[in-house]
């Protein structure tokens, strides 16, 4: 019995030291600017409360090889006239990103209890030519905004849920290269001799780390592609060389 308790204790520390890390809460405000976006992690559903005519920023961490999903919800008040709501994902450079797909832009008509907004990017690369409006890797910025509302409707309650969901496209989006750092903000204040702490102003980062897309299932064809090569030029070898030379040569 004394050997039980030691060793039941020390297995209990052991199980509580591989536990995995709790997921941080999802936000339940959003930001009103780039600069105080609300910060998400991919899979959770934030959600918040406003005015309408409000301009609400979340951001988020997208890697490259991934397709991100950006889903938004807007809960209408009882009575209201038709409104117009718009969902635009901006990258690291505040640029905006057009969607791949979806409803980016949808009308509520008059007094409808909510309105669906959804937006599909296209597939982050891990690198780009300075001229092209590529998504890149590093943090992402959406805005969520009624674009067309009657006056009367003007700073009526609101509130509103927003989810990012991202499918892994693998070597299909594999490029040539790769950025040095992401586009996160704060990552150009990090002194030298600290190369290795995270951005000042950014704290989200993907679950597997930044530049998870450098190795792919690119590598993967690529090496069974030259096996098959080097086999067919044995077996192609093998068929054609012939029984030598002829006897009494």
């Amino acid at each position: 019995m004394r050997c039980t308790r030691p060793l039941s204790a020390a297995l209990l520390m052991l199980g509580l030291a591989a536990a995995p890390a709790t997921a941080a809460e999802a936000p339940t405000e959003a930001g009103t600017s780039f600069r105080t976006a609300a910060e998400i992690e991919q899979g959770q559903e934030a959600t918040a409360g406003g005015s309408a005519g409000d301009y609400l920023y979340w951001s988020f961490p997208a890697d490259a090889g991934q397709r991100p999903t950006v889903s938004a919800t807007v809960k209408l008040p009882e009575t209201h006239a038709a409104e117009t709501w718009q969902i635009d994902v901006y990258d690291g450079l505040r640029r905006r990103q057009a969607c791949q797909y979806g409803a980016q832009t949808r009308t509520a008509a008059a007094d409808a209890a909510s309105v669906e907004l959804t937006c599909v990017l296209r597939t982050v690369r891990a690198w780009s030519e300075p001229w092209a409006n590529d998504p890149l890797p590093g943090t992402y910025y959406v805005r969520l905004t009624v674009v067309n509302l009657a006056t009367a409707d003007l700073g009526l309650p609101v509130d509103a849920s927003v989810r990012v969901d991202s499918k892994d496209i693998g070597g299909a989006a594999a490029v040539d290269g790769s950025l040095a750092k992401p586009l996160v903000p704060g990552i150009a204040m990090k002194s030298a001799a600290d190369e290795e702490s995270p951005a000042v102003l950014s704290s989200i980062d993907p679950e597997d780390g930044w530049a998870s897309g450098r190795w792919s299932d690119r590598w993967l064809w690529t090496a069974a592609g030259g096996v098959l090569a080097a086999l067919a030029g044995v077996g192609g070898y093998a068929l054609t060389r012939g029984s030598g030379r002829p006897p009494g040569v």
